[in-house]
């Protein structure tokens, strides 16, 4: 345990994170700031910067999935270092795994991973050319494509991790710049980061 002597006082370092912690967990639960305050005896102003002092990042958010990929586990590792939204990666025989469910479950799923990148400003998609172009109309949003092969692609294909990183980097620097992607148009940022990395796709409907 750490202790810090100010003045005539004697703060406990574990004392404080512990409450920092709690409040961080009560504004994840769904308190607002104001409860979370009241509750904890502060001010709410100090929530808010509490909140703001850890912040990772702003900007557009960004999902990225996948299949069949060999390096798999690369690829899900390189996306947390970026801190990716969403991830949704996997190799052939994690595809077949899924594909070998009933067709209902099936068809369930791949409603749900439609509808959870709706929310997304900028899917970035490593799949067949067939399915690439499929997704960019089904989404009719920003698709950053990164053609893994023909269809149908029934082995896994390895990603260039590099070029990878050269559109995660790029997309990065737009969120530092602060700069978000509007309804039915990526930002200007977003854009060029895809251009650097010779990735960008319209979408049919934008």
């Amino acid at each position: 345990m750490r202790f810090f002597r100010i003045g005539d006082k004697v703060v406990s370092q574990e004392k404080l994170v512990d409450a920092l912690i709690d409040i961080l967990a009560d504004r994840e639960a769904g308190a607002t700031q104001e409860e979370t305050a009241r509750r904890h005896g502060v001010q709410r102003s100090f929530v808010s910067f509490l909140e703001s002092l850890g912040e990772v990042r702003r900007g557009a958010r960004i999902a990225l999935v996948g299949f069949p990929v060999a390096n798999a586990e690369e690829v899900r590792a390189l996306a947390a270092d970026h801190g990716v939204d969403f991830v949704l990666v996997f190799n052939q025989a994690e595809r077949e795994g899924i594909e070998g469910s009933s067709g209902g479950e099936v068809f369930n799923r791949l409603l749900e991973t439609l509808a959870t990148l709706r929310d997304y400003d900028v899917t970035i998609l490593m799949a067949s050319d067939w399915r690439i172009e499929l997704i960019e109309r089904i989404l009719g949003r920003e698709v950053v494509g990164i053609p893994l092969g023909a269809t149908p692609l029934r082995e896994d294909v390895p990603v260039d991790l590099g070029e990878l990183e050269q559109v995660l980097a790029g997309l990065k620097q737009a969120r530092v710049a602060g700069r978000r992607a509007g309804s039915g148009r990526v930002s200007r940022a977003l854009r060029e980061a895809a251009d650097r990395a010779g990735r960008w796709a319209p979408s049919k409907r934008s």
